[in-house]
């Protein structure tokens, strides 16, 4: 069993526990961003000033959450070039242009249009301010399609060579960049993106109209957010089931690990539950359905799964943390089915916002999108060692080499700063998210639009008289 406090460990415990922090603020940017999108198209469109009001009340949180992914993301880059500097060496003529691509492309995308979308309502013509809001949702999805095609190639590597030196060198990008894995991954994670947003959105409608059902506001947010859970979760099911089938074409090892399998079986059982002992190699106190592991992930009956006992000791994932992890994502994903089909049901019975106990359980599964992509994360990442490149390169080959009382005070100093300043944005956050959508505020009145004098009978011409605070 590996030391936990050497200098690998900690650098690993370091930049699990920086990007636990991190991955959430993108996860919920990239979603709110294209809900502020479609929330101003809405307006414009219909002139509802329901829509605007929504609107603004959600902008303001955006422009924290933004912040505070950017800045948790700086750290990561920090992280690399010390505890992780032969990774980056030989990894750098692949993913360096990559990640580059990702800051002149999406970055300045989302920098060039925020400040138009914050304070520019009152300032620019409704078709640039609208513009400008699409342009930062587009930001945040190019964002997402780099990062995943460099997360994708260390999973999945293709179109490269290595050089003498031991460098990862391109010799095809486009199989570089749309590698074996990425196509599910992007589409996985953007969709997680989205049901992570709608179950905030939905949890703070449900909040307010726990308060008073009449508000319409968060009669809005709540049935907005309801239908993309009732019509996205499903459809993240059916993605993630050809995930699973690309990951045991291409990372067997993985798949056994997530399933608690250490034998190889024909006709698999699927594991519902169990502890799998890495010492032992064998998953004690399994509850299983017979067969039906196979046919979920080969979709035949007697399907060959091939168990960990495959491959050598130190070339296995950690079965006890990745099954575990895999079970998080897939019960939230249940439990999220479950709140879209109750909607629909209110809905159809004209008792959406009339039904407590529905809102109630919105309410508690506003950050369940979150745990999700976290337990995500760690089904991705920890099933992939003891790889940083999987099947090319180690994670003991990719740690510099510091000592362990610098990991371990860097590591003591990100966790006492992280949880004061995240710790107060969340807080913030939350207070944002208290306050009710507020139904008195000055109605909105139409402003000149350089490009068009009207749409839509006129009635989407119309902008707040205040300028929307970041």
């Amino acid at each position: 069993m590996p030391d936990l406090f050497d200098a690998l460990m900690l650098a690993r415990f370091q930049f699990a526990f920086v990007i636990t922090f991190h991955i959430v603020f993108p996860a919920f940017s990239i979603g709110l961003a294209s809900y502020l999108a479609v929330l101003e198209g809405l307006w414009l469109w219909t002139g509802r000033d329901v829509y605007l009001r929504v609107f603004r009340y959600w902008l303001k949180i955006f422009a924290l959450v933004f912040g505070m992914g950017v800045v948790s993301g700086v750290v990561l880059s920090y992280q690399i070039g010390t505890n992780w500097g032969p990774y980056a060496d030989r990894t750098g003529p692949i993913l360096g242009p990559l990640m580059g691509y990702e800051v002149l492309t999406a970055f300045f995308l989302e920098a060039g249009f925020l400040g138009v979308m914050l304070f520019g309502m009152n300032r620019v013509g409704r078709g640039l301010h609208f513009f400008a809001t699409t342009m930062v949702a587009v930001g945040t999805l190019i964002s997402a399609f780099w990062i995943l095609s460099a997360n994708s190639w260390m999973q999945t590597p293709a179109g490269y060579e290595i050089a003498p030196n031991g460098q990862f060198v391109p010799v095809d990008w486009w199989a570089a960049v749309f590698n074996p894995s990425f196509p599910y991954r992007l589409a996985h994670m953007v969709l997680a993106a989205y049901l992570t947003t709608a179950l905030v959105v939905g949890a703070v409608g449900a909040w307010h109209l726990l308060r008073d059902r009449e508000n319409a506001a968060a009669r809005t947010m709540f049935s907005m957010a309801m239908w993309m859970a009732a019509l996205v979760a499903p459809v993240q099911i059916v993605v993630g089931d050809f995930h699973g089938l690309n990951t045991l074409k291409h990372q067997p090892a993985k798949i056994a690990a997530m399933e608690g399998h250490f034998e190889t079986h024909r006709g698999a059982p699927l594991i519902l539950f169990g502890l799998p002992d890495m010492e032992a190699e064998t998953t004690r106190y399994a509850i299983e359905i017979p067969k039906l592991g196979s046919l979920i992930l080969t979709h035949e009956w007697d399907g060959e799964l091939k168990g960990l006992k495959e491959w050598p000791r130190q070339d296995r994932p950690n079965a006890t943390i990745v099954f575990w992890s895999f079970r998080i994502m897939v019960g939230i994903g249940v439990l999220m089915v479950m709140l879209g089909l109750w909607s629909l049901f209110g809905r159809w019975r004209s008792t959406l916002y009339a039904t407590p106990w529905l809102h109630r359980f919105a309410v508690a599964m506003g950050p369940s999108g979150f745990i999700a992509v976290i337990a995500g994360w760690v089904t991705t990442e920890v099933g992939r060692q003891p790889w940083t490149v999987y099947g090319l390169m180690r994670t003991s080959e990719s740690v510099s080499p510091i000592a362990t009382p610098a990991v371990a005070t860097s590591l003591a100093t990100f966790a006492v700063v992280y949880f004061a300043v995240f710790g107060a944005g969340v807080f913030y956050l939350l207070r944002l998210m208290r306050r009710p959508p507020s139904v008195d505020e000055p109605a909105p009145t139409p402003a000149p639009d350089v490009a068009k004098p009207a749409l839509a009978g006129g009635a989407v011409g119309r902008l707040a008289t205040e300028e929307p605070a970041p």
